[in-house]
């Protein structure tokens, strides 16, 4: 089993070689062309994602994966820094090879985080040449009062300090989890989303807890059994909220975080975007079918 890193901005997670379309092809090169195909998606092409399961996950630049097999231009990884009740060793799916190269031993253990929603990274402190997603983590080669020099899948490049931070083992609070989540509001949902170009429900609530040092499985299904059980009556912000149809006593199809007042935090469905709503009145209201800490 060799490990590999991922070369481009963002890649996705195929179900299988044989799911992409033609539209998505922008989505299989290097470098990926992410704006451009989120800006050519129709909202059915957008939906397809979900009804006809095209999409697993996503993996950020820099993040690693397991190659397990390989068939043609394509590789099947599993993610070990997605746990899923999929594969007990990490999320699992189909990548481009060309999305991927052989991972080299790191060189320095401090790392720097983006913490926008997105930022460039440079290649000689004038010449962007790649935008990156939030919690993108490179490790830091050098630093000056403006820059990071970092160790990326091409090279020695440069991140702004006012983009990212150093990695810190800090835990954050309910308050710090919602306060993250926030700075996305109004970006448009995407089926399988796991970047700072768009996000599913459950992909949301990930990245918010990991950038507060908190970890949950990928997956809405896999995140209602995890962390501590809360009852309805005594929510605090930062806590999850899971929904599952039949008025809660089907499938888990949904979560959102509580923010306080009644109201959640969540990236609904294809065709809208990240949004502080009220549950009272909604169909989420009567869906709640459970409420989870991980802080």
């Amino acid at each position: 089993m060799s490990l590999y890193t991922t070369a481009v901005s963002v890649a996705n997670v195929w179900t299988s070689p044989e799911a992409p379309r033609r539209i998505d092809r922008m989505m299989l090169e290097n470098p990926v062309r992410v704006r451009s195909w989120l800006d050519a998606l129709s909202y059915e092409e957008r939906l397809e994602l979900c009804t006809a399961n095209l999409v697993q996950t996503q993996v950020l630049f820099g993040e690693d994966v397991q190659l397990l097999q390989e068939r043609g231009d394509w590789a099947f990884v599993i993610i070990p820094g997605q746990p899923s009740a999929k594969d007990k060793r990490g999320y699992p799916g189909w990548i481009p090879k060309d999305c991927l190269v052989e991972k080299s031993p790191a060189k320095s253990e401090a790392c720097a985080v983006i913490q926008k929603p997105t930022a460039f990274l440079c290649d000689d402190k004038k010449t962007r040449i790649l935008e990156l997603s939030f919690l993108t983590k490179l490790p830091v080669l050098s630093s000056d009062g403006i820059w990071f020099e970092v160790d990326t899948p091409l090279g020695r490049k440069w991140l702004k300090k006012g983009d990212a931070d150093l990695e810190t083992p800090v835990k954050g609070s309910g308050d710090d989890i919602v306060q993250t989540g926030q700075a996305f509001l109004n970006l448009p949902y995407l089926w399988g989303g796991m970047s700072g170009f768009g996000y599913d429900c459950s992909g949301f609530v990930f990245n918010m807890l990991k950038a507060n040092g908190h970890s949950a499985p990928r997956d809405a299904s896999d995140q209602a059994k995890g962390g501590k059980e809360v009852s309805f009556s005594s929510p605090k912000r930062g806590d999850l909220l899971f929904f599952a149809y039949e008025e809660g006593r089907g499938r888990v199809h949904h979560v959102g975080i509580y923010c306080g007042n009644g109201q959640m935090l969540h990236s609904p469905k294809t065709g809208k975007s990240i949004e502080v709503i009220p549950l009272k009145g909604t169909i989420y209201e009567k869906e709640l079918c459970a409420i989870r800490r991980y802080f």
